[in-house]
């Protein structure tokens, strides 16, 4: 019996071949090495399907889904073995082993925990007890790190109903061995007790659990040593976005969000390819380490480039185009992230339950064509962009102005219609006006600059900035992405000019009232790591213009360039 979410991996014996292996193990002769005997067989056929795995992987470095769903796919047969093994001949009381988490949802990295509950209808009874502490010290002999708990249904319930750790990897539960009456039970049981009519209290709790999370990886998905499961922008975000949709609309696969309106479909695949890159970086990283790693540390990530085939361009090195796209990633995931909390928001608002983002909610004096929905700032029609782009801009400045929240229809709209930005857009006085006083808001320029980075409106309106997005140097120096450096500049500058870092830096808030410009001075901190955008484009256009005796000396002419956003004016 294969698990439906396996179908697709090809080859599977070629991974391990399950009836072999079984075959190997029954011979084997009664004594006291037998067990020892089990584990060098098993040992064996997981280091063989490991190293299949990797051999594919290596084939083909974008697969790390792939790779991911294989390598639980040879868990799942390594657990039904050691069971087999352990229970032969013996008579039992029904057990059902269920996968939680990763082993559960059918996706693992090479040294990815094992995570397994062992079920039972009632309390275990001693013989139950004897069987699963032989699997798990037959597991723990092929050096696998195995996360475990051994619940009735009904214990499983009561925790289930206090802790929120236990409801979330039950979510993903999936039976990989033995009774199907007891794992069908207790999800039964688990849909009607205690997930119906909980969906606000679990949603709430997951965006907390997020948030706590963000806050001890560094609250920013644009360290320049990102963690690739926890950090800001990585794995577990996309997947707080699917438990979420399961539990408040019962989706069984990702694809299922769009069918619940919570994702376009256009949303939906830069799901898929963000999820898809992450996987493929998580599990290079894990073979590279030789461990379950997942901090993508300076140490790692020329060679994780390599592998994944990067290449030198002019004025950019293979590891930096790498990380610039792992960040252009991340960045996506925080995108669809707004939209998806958003729109999820908007459909439970109906219902009469909002969970909202934290802004300060006022009704502004004028909307300006605008409207309010529900206290979130939106637009009137579809084409209300595209029937002056300069809107784009005054989008964010109104949001600014009056601390509103941006509705999802506009946030879609933005990042969709950003590309209608152009020249005379960017030669626009009004629209230069709009900016800085995005730019300039003392109250949250740092948040409404990032909501309009995440939409592309900030990098099309100020190209030169639109070059830094994502970027990073490879350095010890600099602890974030160019542009993100920039936008926390202007927060810092913004608390500075508020006064609320008077005990830290009580000489620039003493000056800070001296300034005869501050405009001037913000768009002077905005412009200050602007330029490093140009070094690969000044290069690359060098390069093909050299001419023949350059080439024979040695030299590159650097042609000057227009100061950076030149179009935005500070009187």
């Amino acid at each position: 019996m294969t698990s439906s979410k396996f179908e697709n991996v090809p080859d599977r014996r070629a991974i391990i071949d399950r009836r072999g292996i079984a075959d190997a193990l029954s011979a084997l002769p009664e004594g006291e090495d037998r067990n020892g005997f089990a584990a060098k067989i098993l040992r064996g056929a997981l280091e063989q399907g490991r190293a299949e795995v990797a051999r594919r992987l290596a084939i083909d470095p974008d697969r790390g889904r792939a790779a991911a769903r294989a390598t639980a796919y040879l868990h799942d047969q390594i657990v039904r073995l050691t069971y087999d093994f352990v229970a032969a001949g013996g008579d039992i009381e029904p057990i059902a082993i269920v996968g939680l988490g990763g082993t559960g949802r059918g996706e693992m990295a090479p040294f990815s925990d094992l995570d397994l509950m062992f079920l039972t209808f009632a309390k275990p009874t001693a013989r139950q007890t004897a069987v699963i502490e032989a699997m798990l010290h037959l597991l723990w002999d092929l050096k696998l790190k195995v996360g475990h708990s051994v619940r009735s249904i009904g214990d499983l319930m009561t925790l289930a109903k206090s802790d929120m750790t236990v409801r979330t990897a039950f979510l993903e539960a999936r039976l990989i061995w033995g009774e199907q009456a007891i794992f069908d039970q207790a999800m039964q049981r688990f849909r009607s007790k205690i997930v119906s009519g909980t969906a606000a209290e679990f949603v709430s709790s997951k965006l907390a659990e997020r948030d706590e999370r963000h806050v001890r990886m560094g609250d920013t998905r644009y360290v320049v040593e990102p963690n690739v499961k926890d950090g800001k922008g990585g794995l577990r975000d996309l997947h707080t976005l699917y438990w979420i949709g399961k539990y408040v609309h019962g989706v069984e696969e990702p694809s299922d969000l769009v069918r619940v309106g919570l994702f376009t479909a256009a949303e939906f695949k830069k799901f898929e390819r963000a999820e898809r890159f992450f996987w493929a970086v998580r599990c290079h990283l894990h073979l590279a380490a030789g461990r379950a790693e997942e901090r993508l540390g300076f140490d790692r990530q020329k060679q994780i480039a390599e592998v994944m085939r990067y290449a030198d361009r002019p004025g950019k090195s293979a590891v930096e185009r790498f990380m610039q796209f792992y960040f252009l990633n991340a960045k996506t995931v925080g995108d669809l992230t707004g939209i998806f909390l958003a729109q999820l928001d908007e459909q439970m608002g109906k219902k009469g339950f909002r969970f909202a983002l934290p802004t300060i909610r006022r009704r502004p004096k004028r909307l300006s064509g605008f409207v309010l929905d529900r206290g979130r700032l939106s637009i009137p029609n579809d084409d209300f962009f595209a029937e002056d782009p300069v809107r784009l801009l005054e989008l964010y400045a109104l949001a600014a102005r009056e601390g509103l929240e941006i509705h999802p229809a506009a946030m879609r709209a933005a990042a969709r219609d950003a590309k209608l930005i152009d020249e005379k857009v960017r030669k626009d006085a009004r629209a230069n006006e709009l900016f800085l006083e995005v730019l300039t808001c003392v109250k949250s320029p740092e948040l409404v600059l990032r909501w309009m980075n995440e939409a592309g409106v900030f990098g099309r309106f100020v190209p030169d900035f639109g070059r830094v997005v994502a970027q990073m140097q490879f350095d010890m120096y600099h602890h974030y992405t160019v542009d993100e450096h920039s936008i926390r500049a202007i927060g810092l500058l913004a608390a500075i000019e508020r006064g609320e870092l008077q005990k830290d830096h009580p000489l620039s808030t003493a000056l800070f009232k001296q300034i005869g410009s501050r405009r001037t001075l913000y768009v002077a901190v905005l412009l200050h790591d602007i330029a490093k955008g140009g070094a690969a484009i000044t290069a690359s256009s060098a390069s093909r213009s050299r001419s023949s005796s350059a080439r024979a000396s040695g030299s590159i002419r650097r042609r000057r360039r227009p100061s950076p956003g030149s179009s935005v004016t500070t009187s």
